[in-house]
């Protein structure tokens, strides 16, 4: 029997509130490395022995595909062993992933330190953990300020990042990536000790997770990612040979559309909890895909460049929050963390999809192209997203 009412329902208990604060800061420390890079790994990596545009895409997201191959099965080994040991292991791996790529000097061991990186898939295992730790009642909320966490990370990345890159150049922002990794891993003794975990079922399930309500959300978690890779492999070459901004002031343009984006996304959020899932989705949709058509057909001055980012950040943050949320409630409670990690896995396949679909098409230098197959695919999404309930 509860014996909380429905307003101490709806209210974070001590524990769940420091369970969602630390992983919600190791969930900063960790995307810091990775998102701190999007906006100058690719004009690095133009730079360095053996780089083709292919090999720069890949660069850029290949992290991802190790992310894709490995979440599913940590996620199920967390639900055997826990998720505080798959979290630290993932959490040393990335760090060391982050020292190859610093101590790199050709494209090729750059690319092997992403993927090192991305083999410290723990992505779906603090997911689960948030989820263990809370109640139904507050989840969606516990899931969103994961999700506003990993927004903040992207926002402070996208100022330090470039700063830092021009100061001591991209190894030092792969340097600093490792420390936070590390820093990560020490903040998991914060965690409160009565945390429980659902009973695993006796065998390697899969099963509950590929529900089809569930691998809808994979699909388009799968497009959200491929869409924001492939965007920043191609956006640096976009701002720095077409409009000619300088590679020191880029940040402030993802940073104030960042920012003005939010005028956008809140409103999406309340409106989420208000009048339902499928419509808001459809929304948030069709603002992705109206930024990518404006930076396919109307980049050839700033200003429009920044209405459409904000109208795409405003989209992706809404998705990049509310998708997790979905997932976590439908997700059966003795697999979660595999169901959680099967959508990681599409997240991440998807960044790496579109790391290879932004080198792909930016090979005729016009990054033009790489915005219009983007706008394809939100476009896709959004005809699919029409016929579900989801």
């Amino acid at each position: 029997m509860n014996i909380l009412s429905s307003d101490e329902q709806a209210t974070m208990l001590p524990a769940e509130k420091r369970t969602v604060g630390v992983a919600a800061t190791i969930a900063m420390l960790r995307m810091f490395g990775l998102f701190a890079l999007l906006p100058v790994l690719a004009l690095y990596a133009a730079r360095l022995d053996g780089a083709t545009p292919m090999l720069i895409g890949l660069a850029v997201g290949a992290y991802g595909l190790t992310q894709a191959g490995l979440q599913i099965p940590l996620g199920m080994l967390s639900d055997r062993i826990g998720r505080v040991p798959v979290i630290a292991a993932g959490m040393v791996i990335f760090a060391l992933g982050s020292i190859v790529a610093a101590v790199g000097d050709t494209i090729g061991i750059v690319i092997l330190g992403r993927f090192l990186q991305g083999a410290g898939a723990v992505s779906a295992t603090l997911s689960a953990l948030i989820a263990d730790a809370t109640r139904e009642q507050v989840r969606t909320r516990s899931m969103a300020v994961f999700g506003i966490s990993i927004g903040m990370s992207f926002l402070i990345a996208l100022i330090i990042g470039p700063a830092i890159a021009a100061y001591a150049g991209v190894p030092a922002v792969f340097w600093l990536a490792a420390l936070l990794a590390v820093l990560g891993a020490a903040l998991l003794r914060l965690l409160p000790r009565e945390i429980e975990r659902p009973a695993a079922s006796g065998r390697w399930n899969l099963r509950p997770a590929l529900r089809a309500d569930l691998l809808r959300l994979d699909v388009y978690v799968f497009l959200l990612h491929a869409m924001l890779t492939a965007s920043f492999v191609a956006l640096p070459f976009l701002l720095t040979n077409t409009l000619q901004v300088p590679f020191t002031s880029q940040w402030k343009i993802y940073v104030g559309a960042l920012l003005v984006s939010l005028l956008g996304t809140v409103p999406l959020i309340l409106r989420d909890e208000r009048q339902g899932k499928t419509a808001t989705l459809a929304i948030a949709v069709a603002l992705v895909m109206a930024g990518l058509l404006l930076l396919s057909f109307a980049a050839y001055a700033v200003t429009p460049v920044f209405i459409a980012l904000v109208l795409f950040f405003a989209g992706f943050n809404f998705l990049e929050a509310g998708l997790p949320a979905r997932l976590s409630i439908l997700a059966d409670g003795d697999a979660r963390g595999a169901t959680l990690g099967v959508f990681s896995s599409a997240q991440f396949l998807g960044a790496f999809a579109g790391g290879l679909i932004g080198g792909r098409f930016l090979g005729a230098e016009r990054p033009a192209d790489v915005f219009i197959v983007c706008a394809l695919l939100a476009a896709l999404w959004l005809a699919a997203s029409s016929t579900s309930r989801t």
